[in-house]
């Protein structure tokens, strides 16, 4: 339809995967469909390397389509365009009719053009100077800068229609959900580990996750909270469930059998244990955790030795190398940090050590972890596990 908004969504590394790029599209072109779907009726196809998301009524919600496709893994610019004919007086009417508000606040524009149809007889140049020359007399209080303008008009010639659009903006980058597999992620309340599984999803990891409840040492609240945290997770991922594992019984037998110092380890090693078990059921074959070498005494090098040798499927960590600062300045542009900060402590505070072994010895650990029956302590804990699945 002439001039209805359209959205453009430019592929980023997908393009670069050769004879796999197939898959990767057909995969984004699917999770594109799927977050479209609460925003109304759209038709959405791949040409070219962009994926066109046109609304086929008038009551689709273009803002909330908007920011949906920003929230896509795989796409790396977001821009709202217009259809309209391919010949410079159409599109100088359409971006005189759909940007007359952007002109009205610019000093100077320029017009940069895109010919993605090379058929097209003008080059890019030409079409620029033309449609530029058009929207200058229409627009005579606004001078032409083509250096450092206020308003960039941008033009895209392309197979079906040219396209007038502002500056797109940044996607979410990555790759698609689900291109890579499926990992377990430990998520708790606080700032990393939301951070850590969105970073892995980027990559293209379906996830599940898993978090530990110790009523009544933590609260509704708490649980609550890292149910939002996985809500606002599941608008850039996709539909999840979260394991929900009880964890009491666990924390008072190891705080009544094991030594002080390795309280947090031992624990560590039951929440790696009983995530493993959830991620063989779910078919996954990793597991995601928030841990930053050295932030505290857990994360040592040692530390986190011991607590990966009581599973076997791989760890990934994302976070390894990062400090606070960078973790809370990517939990801020992804929009988890406000949830985070929230003042409901999980069970990763429960009976936490005066003075916890920072450089423990795997066998010292073993040999505090020996004094429990972990086999049915793990079984308990799993027996009373929930599920809840979260959408955007």
């Amino acid at each position: 339809m002439d001039g209805q908004e359209t959205l453009l969504l430019k592929l980023g590394e997908v393009v670069l995967k050769g004879l796999n790029r197939r898959f990767f599209e057909d995969r984004l072109l699917s999770n594109v469909s799927r977050r479209m779907r609460s925003c109304g009726q759209f038709h959405t196809t791949l040409r070219q390397s962009i994926i066109y998301v046109e609304p086929e009524s008038g009551d689709c919600d273009m803002d909330a389509a908007y920011a949906a496709a920003c929230q896509v893994f795989g796409i790396v610019r977001v821009a709202r365009a217009y259809p309209c004919p391919k010949d410079p007086e159409a599109i100088a009417r359409t971006a005189r009719a759909r940007l007359g508000d952007a002109f009205a606040r610019a000093g100077s524009f320029k017009v940069e053009t895109k010919r993605a149809d090379k058929r097209y007889p003008l080059n890019s140049i030409q079409i620029s100077q033309t449609v530029g020359g058009l929207l200058a007399e229409a627009f005579p209080a606004v001078r032409v800068d083509v250096r450092h303008p206020d308003l960039t008009v941008y033009v895209e010639i392309r197979e079906q229609a040219a396209y007038v659009h502002v500056p797109a903006v940044p996607g979410a980058g990555g790759l698609p959900v689900g291109t890579a597999g499926r990992a377990v992620s430990l998520l708790s309340g606080g700032l990393d580990s939301p951070v850590a599984s969105w970073m892995m999803a980027r990559r293209g990891l379906e996830l599940d996750l898993v978090h530990f409840v110790s009523p009544p040492y933590t609260s509704p609240q708490a649980q609550e909270k890292v149910l939002d945290l996985a809500r606002h997770l599941s608008a850039y991922c996709g539909r999840m469930i979260v394991h929900i594992v009880p964890f009491t019984h666990i924390q008072e037998e190891i705080r009544r059998n094991c030594p002080e110092a390795y309280f947090t380890l031992v624990m560590r090693r039951f929440m790696m244990r009983l995530s493993e078990r959830i991620a063989q059921r779910a078919e996954a074959k990793a597991l995601i955790t928030g841990e930053s070498l050295g932030q505290v005494a857990s994360q040592t090098l040692k530390a986190l030795c011991a607590t990966e040798d009581a599973v076997s499927l791989p760890v990934f960590r994302p976070l390894i190398g990062m400090d606070k600062v960078e973790i809370i300045h990517l939990a801020q542009r992804i929009g988890t940090y406000d949830t985070s900060i929230l003042p409901y402590e999980d069970c990763c505070t429960v009976f936490t050590p005066r003075h916890p072994a920072i450089r423990p010895e795997l066998e010292e650990v073993r040999k505090a972890e020996a004094a429990l029956d972990v086999d049915a302590l793990t079984g308990e804990a799993l027996s009373g596990e929930e599920w809840v699945r979260v959408k955007p």
